[in-house]
């Protein structure tokens, strides 16, 4: 009886042994094909590149913009109306005949408002009505800006904003910063794939960053009294625009391997 014993307890244990064996076989065998399996999607998986850079154009300005307004105070409401506008309309006159189109100016405001002054007790006391009218032109040809100017200002221009260079049409420009952004990422893709050892295989995505176009205007401080004006008037023809750069930023996505 002791040796069946034995053999059954052997057999068992042998039975047991390979019972864990062949758990263990096919532990390894699943976890090595999972393993595989994850290795494959990772090798599948698209792998991608983000390349961010920015562009420039530079340009000439080719309009010369300035702010022109009358103002007037009177006592009575139709007195302010009828001396500003007669004013106003001496001062599109004169502009128009120095050779600026009508296209070329917008008004930009049309205030009448009530003037106080206000005591020391808290009291006020109306002084009056304030009629400010005032409008933008543009002038394409430089040599005339000290010509509309004194005009401006001998027929009641009391208001004058500073002189701005800009350009009339800037999508060209932006056209071509934007095109600049493009070959410059291109370029730095090219560069980082080939330190890295990564090779790209295609485009997937272009993203513009709108927000760095500049097209700021470069302004000449004119504003003041009518001396600094007519001053202005006498050099007009030597005032230089400068030069303008216009920004775009872009960021390309390419796919590598």
């Amino acid at each position: 009886m002791a040796n069946g014993t034995a053999k059954q307890l052997d057999l068992s244990k042998s039975l047991l042994t390979l019972a864990i064996i062949l758990v263990a076989g096919q532990v390894c065998y699943w976890g090595a094909q999972s393993l595989g399996n994850l290795w494959g999607i990772w090798n599948n998986y698209p792998r991608e590149i983000s390349i961010s850079a920015q562009g420039s154009f530079k340009l000439i300005p080719d309009v010369a913009v300035i702010n022109l307004g009358v103002k007037t105070e009177g006592m009575k409401v139709a007195g302010v109306v009828k001396e500003n506008n007669e004013k106003m309309n001496d001062i599109l006159a004169a502009i128009k005949s120095a050779g600026v189109a009508e296209k070329d100016i917008q008004t930009l405001s049309y205030n009448l408002s009530q003037q106080y002054d206000y005591l020391d007790k808290g009291e006020r006391v109306f002084r009056g009505y304030l009629l400010n009218q005032q409008i933008g032109v543009k002038i394409r040809d430089f040599t005339k800006i000290g010509d509309v100017l004194e005009r401006s200002t001998s027929l009641g221009a009391n208001s004058i904003g500073d002189l701005q260079f800009t350009v009339d049409d800037p999508a060209a420009a932006k056209a071509a910063a934007l095109a600049d952004a493009i070959a410059n990422a291109k370029t730095k893709a090219k560069k980082i794939a080939s330190d890295s050892g990564l090779k790209i295989k295609k485009l997937v995505n272009v993203y513009e960053d709108s927000s760095q176009y500049a097209n700021y205007p470069t302004a000449v401080g004119v504003g003041g009294g009518e001396m600094m004006v007519k001053s202005l008037s006498s050099i007009a023809p030597d005032i230089q625009a400068g030069e303008q750069e216009v920004k775009a930023t872009v960021t390309l996505v390419y796919r590598v391997k």
